[in-house]
C-alpha cells in the first residue's frame, strides 16, 4: 500500500490486503514498525524524512490559517454585535456557522470521493480568504448579507479543510507514523488558538476591523499557496492507496446500476462497526460538554474579578495550551519509543479525566490549584484528539471521509445545541452546575464505551489461535479482529462487524 506524499516506490507486506484489513486482522500493527528492507531500507528512510518534512510545511501553513480563525471568530463576534448592536445577532452569527459546518460534514465524504484532497484543502482557503475580502469592500448597506455570507462560507470551508487533512494523513505520512502527524497537527492548532484568542482584542483596538479581516484574508492566503506548492495525496483523485477503487466505491453510493441513488455511506461505515458509531456519539456528547465551559467561563471569570474578567479566561486557555502541547510531546515519543498509539481506550479514559477537570476548574479552588487542573484538562484534551482521530484513520480510505465527516456533523451538532441549552440554563443555575450536568453526561458515554471496549476485549478468543500476529490470521472474521493486535496491547483498529 502506498500511503505517503511520493513514496510509490515503497512496498509493503500483503498487498492484497489495505491498511485497515492489515490492522484488525493482526497481520501488520498500523503504527507498528514494518517488515525488513534491507534493501530498500535507505530509500524508505528517505522518502519518509521527505514527506515529514512536506508534512511539518503544510501544518506550518495549516497552524497560521488557525490563528485567523480565532482571530476572526473573537473579531467578527465584535464586529456583528457593533454593528447591529444586538446580542442576539450575534447568536444567530454563530448559529449560522455551526450550521454550515453541520452541512458541510454531511457532504465532504462524497466530495472526497470525487475529488483530491488537496483540492479541497486548496478551494476551502480560497473559498474563506474571498469571503473575506468581501466583507472588506462591501459597502455599508450591504454588511450585513456579507456577514451571513461570511458565517455560512467560513463554517463550511472549516470543516471542509478539517476533514480533507485528517482523513488523507494516512496517504501523507505513512500508517505508521500518523499518530505523530495528528499530534504536530493539533499542536499547531492549539498554538494557533491561544494566538488568536490572545492578540484578537489587541489588534482590533490597535488597527481597527479592516486592518483585522485583512490579516485574517492573508492567513488563508498563506494556507492556500502552502497547499498549492505541495504534492498531497488522499481522496477520490490522485490517492495512491486508492487508485484503483474509485469505480467501485462509486458503485456502492450509486446503489450498483442504472441511475444515482443516494446512500447513508457514512451511516453504512457506522453500522458495521457499533464500536466506532459508540465513539463518534461520544465524541458528539463531548462537543456538548465543550459547549457549556466555553460559554460559563466569561460568566465565572466575572465573579472571580468583575473588573477585568478577560484575565482569567486568556489564563485559563493558555495554560490549557501548555497542557494540550505538553500532551502532544509526549504521546509523540511514546509512539517513536513503542510503535504503539494511545487507541481506543485512550480515548475513553481522556474524555473521563477531561470532563471531569473542566467541572473540577469551576469549583472555586484557588488560582494556583485551577492552574494545574487547566494544565490536565488541557492534556487529556489532546489526548483524547489524537486517539480518535488516529482511530478513525484506520478505516480503509472510501469510508475515511465519511466517517470524519459524519464526526464533524456530531460535533458542530452537539456544539449548537449546547450553546442554546447552557445559555439558557445559565440564566437560572450556576456555570459549577451547569457544566456538571453537561460534562457529567460526557462521562457517562465514556464509562458506556470503556465497558464496551472491555466487554469486545474479553469476547476475544484466547491462546494461540487468537492472537493476532501473522500472516496465517488474514481469514479471522472481522467481529473477532477487534481494537488492532490484542497481543501488543495497541489496539487501534476500529471494530467491524460483518457485512
Amino acid at each position: 500500500m502506498q500511503i505517503t506524499f511520493v513514496q510509490s516506490g515503497v512496498s509493503r507486506p500483503a498487498p492484497a490486503l489495505d491498511e485497515y484489513e492489515r490492522v484488525t486482522s493482526g497481520i501488520e500493527s498500523a503504527d507498528g514498525p514494518t517488515a525488513d528492507e534491507p534493501d530498500d531500507g535507505s530509500r524508505k528512510a528517505r522518502d519518509t524524512a521527505v514527506s515529514e518534512r512536506r508534512f511539518r510545511f503544510l501544518v506550518g501553513g495549516y497552524a497560521v490559517s488557525s490563528y485567523g480563525t480565532f482571530l476572526n471568530m473573537v473579531a467578527l463576534n465584535l464586529f456583528v454585535y457593533e454593528t447591529t448592536g444586538r446580542a442576539l445577532a450575534m447568536g444567530l452569527f454563530m448559529a449560522v456557522r455551526l450550521g454550515s459546518g453541520f452541512v458541510a460534514g454531511l457532504v465532504v465524504g462524497a466530495l472526497l470521493a470525487r475529488f483530491s484532497a488537496k483540492s479541497i484543502m486548496l478551494w476551502a482557503n480560497v473559498g474563506q480568504g474571498g469571503v473575506m475580502l468581501l466583507l472588506i469592500l462591501a459597502p455599508e448597506s450591504l454588511v450585513t448579507g456579507a456577514l451571513m455570507a461570511v458565517s455560512v462560507v467560513i463554517g463550511a470551508c472549516g470543516t471542509l479543510f478539517m476533514v480533507a487533512l485528517r482523513s488523507s494523513i494516512p496517504e501523507m505520512v505513512g500508517e505508521d507514523r500518523r499518530a505523530w502527524a495528528n499530534s504536530l497537527s493539533i499542536t499547531g492548532r492549539s498554538l494557533a488558538m491561544v494566538a488568536g484568542f490572545a492578540s484578537a482584542g489587541v489588534v482590533v483596538s490597535l488597527v481597527g476591523y479592516t486592518a483585522a479581516f485583512l490579516l485574517d484574508m492573508a492567513t488563508f492566503v498563506i494556507c492556500a499557496v502552502t497547499v498549492a506548492l505541495l504534492p498531497i495525496a488522499g481522496g477520490g483523485k490522485g490517492s495512491g492507496t486508492d487508485a484503483g477503487k474509485p469505480e467501485k466505491a462509486g458503485k456502492a453510493e450509486r446503489g450498483g446500476k442504472g441511475g444515482p441513488r443516494w446512500r447513508p455511506v457514512a451511516f453504512l461505515a457506522l453500522a458495521a462497526a457499533p464500536g466506532l458509531g459508540l465513539m463518534v456519539a461520544l465524541r458528539g456528547v463531548d462537543a456538548f460538554g465543550s459547549a457549556s465551559h466555553n460559554a460559563a467561563l466569561p460568566i465565572y471569570s466575572t465573579s472571580l474579578d468583575a473588573s477585568n474578567p478577560a484575565v482569567f479566561v486568556s489564563a485559563f486557555w493558555c495554560v490549557w495550551a501548555l497542557g494540550n502541547i505538553g500532551a502532544q510531546q509526549v504521546i509523540q515519543r511514546y509512539t517513536q519509543r513503542t510503535g504503539k498509539t494511545v487507541g481506543a481506550l485512550g480515548f475513553g479514559y481522556g474524555t473521563v479525566v477531561m470532563s471531569a477537570a473542566f467541572i473540577a476548574a469551576f469549583a472555586g479552588f484557588p488560582l494556583a490549584v485551577t492552574a494545574v487542573i487547566a494544565l490536565i484538562a488541557g492534556a487529556a484534551d489532546g489526548l483524547t484528539e489524537v486517539a480518535y482521530t488516529s482511530h478513525l484513520q484506520t478505516l480503509p480510505a472510501t469510508l475515511r471521509g465519511h466517517a470524519f465527516g459524519l464526526s464533524a456533523t456530531f460535533e458542530n451538532l452537539g456544539f449548537g445545541v449546547g450553546m442554546i441549552l447552557v445559555a439558557a440554563a445559565l440564566d437560572r443555575f450556576s456555570p459549577l452546575a451547569v457544566v456538571g450536568w453537561s460534562h457529567g453526561a460526557a462521562i457517562v458515554v465514556a464509562v458506556v464505551f470503556l465497558l464496551r471496549v472491555a466487554a469486545l476485549r474479553r469476547a476475544e478468543p484466547a491462546g494461540p489461535s487468537g492472537r493476532a500476529g501473522g500472516a496465517g490470521q488474514a481469514g479471522l472474521r472481522k467481529e473477532e479482529a477487534v481494537e488492532g493486535r490484542p497481543d501488543r496491547g495497541d489496539r487501534d483498529g476500529a471494530e467491524v462487524s460483518r457485512g
